[in-house]
């Protein structure tokens, strides 16, 4: 593999994982501002801080480790409630110590502000907002592919013509454009093979249209086996991935591919598939995650569909980048396919309900708005802002789970990546 496709693929990678992150919390920011909450960080990484700047309230920063961001919304958390005994124990101490540092950050005058002091439409639209640009990210990106670039489809305009073929014999040559067989119109290439196949060995008019002028030929298809395709023209393949052959017949032409727009259907299609194909991964992940280190430790290949970390998509990156048989169109078309796929996984993974993930904080403001909602119903008291802090050691446990999972992840993809090609 050249080095400079290598390079491109990891710079692509990189420049879309990061700006995806960015907006993700530009998802989160704008409106907790536009609500009032000061936010007094916008970082884009972790670790160190390589660049920042302070625009009005908000510091603005890049970080050394582009895997993951944040802002700060001041007062995520609200202090303990009247009455709180302090008590002893790790877990106390580590829900005390998220409490102090949550009521610590709001500036005197400035109570209203903080983000506890929300409605639940407010602070779902606040936790919602990361995700969902991931969303709208991936909705864009698929739109570029599909309607904006196009797929390779096959026109009705032919190619070439293989030498002793029946369409040598017929007299067809390349720039010819199929326009009936038997008298029916001939608007797409897999329709013609669909005509082609029910008329094996029969002498049949077929039209064609050459330098502007129709052409009358008589063509008789060669008896054949031929793979089966589906409404694409794609060839259907069994389980081990072999074309599945049917009886059929053969002019013995190619036609020219050219990239067509698909409907715009195609889009949200695409969009639920992944989004369902994720969904699936995520609940099945445990197990996914030790069959990725099953395989990359053993002599079992690694699967295409295995789960991977950021740098397996750097490594599914490189690949794509350097893949010599496709054009540099399609490599492009393949790369923001990759993109279009992490934002999915980004919008998906963070609506886990469980903290520190967003899901986890939609989870708290559903359970405030509940208790609020019967509370009301009932005619009591308007209950306080949940209490997210008494979550805090399930979310130091979450996030020691998922180092761990994406330790193994880089591991096995280091050790056996997913192969693409």
């Amino acid at each position: 593999m050249d080095i400079l496709p290598a390079v491109v693929g990891i710079v692509v990678v990189v420049l879309g994982i990061l700006v995806s992150i960015a907006l993700h919390e530009v998802g989160h920011m704008v409106p907790a501002k536009k609500f009032g909450v000061r936010v007094s960080e916008y970082m884009v990484g972790f670790g160190p801080t390589l660049w920042s700047r302070r625009k009005g309230e908000t510091e603005y920063g890049l970080k050394a480790i582009p895997l993951g961001g944040y802002v700060r919304l001041v007062g995520m958390m609200p202090p303990a409630p009247a009455g709180t005994r302090p008590r002893d124990g790790f877990f106390s101490r580590i829900v005390a110590d998220a409490r102090d540092a949550s009521v610590s950050e709001i500036r005197p005058g400035e109570e209203h502000r903080a983000f506890y002091q929300l409605s639940t439409p407010k602070k779902l639209v606040v936790m919602l907002g990361g995700p969902v640009m991931n969303l709208v990210i991936a909705v864009v990106l698929l739109a570029v592919v599909f309607l904006g670039i196009g797929m390779p489809a096959a026109t009705t305009t032919v190619e070439s013509v293989g030498d002793d073929s029946a369409a040598a014999s017929a007299g067809m040559l390349p720039g010819d454009e199929v326009v009936s067989f038997d008298g029916a119109p001939v608007e797409e290439w897999t329709q013609l093979v669909g005509m082609v196949n029910d008329r094996a060995g029969e002498t049949v008019e077929m039209v064609v249209e050459r330098d502007g002028e129709q052409v009358a030929l008589e063509v008789t298809p060669t008896p054949a086996e031929r793979p089966l395709t589906d409404d694409q023209g794609y060839a259907v393949t069994d389980d081990a991935g072999e074309p599945v052959m049917i009886d059929g017949a053969l002019l013995g032409v190619t036609s020219e591919v050219e990239r067509q727009p698909l409907p715009v259907s195609t889009v949200p299609e695409a969009v639920w598939l992944q989004v369902s194909g994720t969904a699936e991964a995520i609940v099945t992940l445990p197990v996914r995650v030790y069959d990725a280190a099953y395989q990359a430790f053993t002599d079992e290949p690694r699967s295409q569909d295995s789960v991977m970390s950021v740098v397996g998509v750097g490594r599914a990156a490189v690949d794509t980048a350097g893949a010599d048989d496709y054009t540099v169109i399609a490599r492009v078309q393949l790369m923001l396919m990759l993109l279009a796929s992490l934002n999915i996984a980004l919008f998906m993974f963070n609506l886990i309900p469980l903290l520190p993930l967003d899901g986890g904080h939609v989870v708290n403001a559903l359970y405030e708005g509940a208790k609020r909602t019967v509370a009301r119903v009932r005619g009591a008291e308007r209950p306080g802002p949940a209490d997210v802090a008494r979550m805090m050691p399930v979310a130091y446990v979450v996030f020691v789970l998922l180092i761990g999972v994406g330790a193994v992840l880089m591991v096995a993809d280091v050790v056996d990546p997913v192969r693409l090609f």
